[in-house]
């Protein structure tokens, strides 16, 4: 069983956020996850196209930065924006990521 590490929001330093938001697949994976509840590994996915390995390292950044959170439900990887947890971090950034995303 699959084990995932989440840290606790107070200990993510601002670069990390930044650096988990500077990648354009991973913004495009945050878009659907605010978008959507709650999304499996490849639901998460930017596109068809990216390897499970990338798409697993994108998703082990996100986690990093506290902004996502990945639970097993029977075989499946379910993942969630831990958005509020996030703006309480860090106000208004997530907000003005989303808004920006397609600028």
């Amino acid at each position: 069983m699959p084990r995932f590490t989440h840290p606790r929001l107070e200990d993510v330093p601002l670069d990390l956020a930044m650096h988990a938001l500077a990648d354009a697949n991973r913004l495009s994976m945050i878009a659907r996850l605010a978008a959507a509840e709650r999304l499996s590994c490849t639901g998460a996915a930017p596109c068809d196209a990216i390897p499970k390995s990338t798409l697993s390292n994108h998703l082990k950044v996100l986690r990093a930065a506290g902004l996502i959170k990945t639970i097993q439900v029977g075989r499946e990887m379910i993942n969630t924006l831990r958005r509020d947890e996030f703006e309480r971090r860090f106000p208004g950034l997530l907000n003005a990521v989303l808004t920006n995303i397609e600028a």
